[in-house]
């Protein structure tokens, strides 16, 4: 499918601005109350850790989008280089970093990403590079790419903590009879 084929009306891409606006938000929902334990869990080796999904996004936005987005203004059919998220992330230690700055750090630069997107003309969201792996696109489509790519790790991001309260809701009752015996012994003494 094109560009032309994937390309959305005026009303269409305001709302899909508005989800990316809206990503920090849903991120901090899915990892508020996670206890720093909880935040370097992973489902698999193959998979980021809930720190791991927000810094990864971090870096994408900065290192990524933003570089993207001021690329395709600025020059005519820029070549927009891949961003290696599994590279970025064994050269980072990201689960030394701290969650609470990474999204912040997100959302601040999604902010601003979004305003620029918001300020453009019709015309200015057809401006075209080609992304390595990937081939042409335009603003537009970059922005659409932006919310899949959101939408796969708020996916990943649900799983792994409905996967963290199962484990706290089976080991919740272990804790509790537990604290029974402990308390029943320290009686019994």
């Amino acid at each position: 499918m094109g560009d032309e084929e994937r390309n959305l009306n005026g009303a269409d891409f305001a709302a899909l601005l508005d989800s990316l606006h809206e990503t920090p938000n849903r991120l901090a929902r899915l990892t508020e109350g996670l206890r720093v334990g909880e935040l370097c869990l992973k489902n698999s080796e193959d998979e980021f850790s809930a720190l791991e999904n927000l810094c990864h996004l971090r870096d994408l936005e900065l290192q990524g989008y933003t570089l993207r987005i001021k690329l395709l203004l600025e020059e005519s059919d820029p070549a927009l280089a891949d961003f290696d998220g599994a590279r970025v992330a064994a050269e980072s230690d990201y689960c030394n970093q701290q969650a609470d700055l990474a999204l912040q750090r997100f959302a601040e630069a999604r902010g601003e990403n979004v305003r620029t997107l918001r300020s453009l003309s019709e015309e200015q969201l057809e401006r075209a590079g080609t992304l390595e792996g990937v081939g042409k696109i335009t603003l537009r489509r970059l922005a659409e790419m932006m919310r899949e790519h959101d939408e796969g790790h708020i996916e990943d991001l649900r799983v792994l903590r409905q996967r963290l309260e199962r484990r706290r809701d089976v080991s919740a009752p272990l804790a509790v009879a537990t604290a029974r015996r402990s308390t029943r012994n320290k009686q019994e003494e």
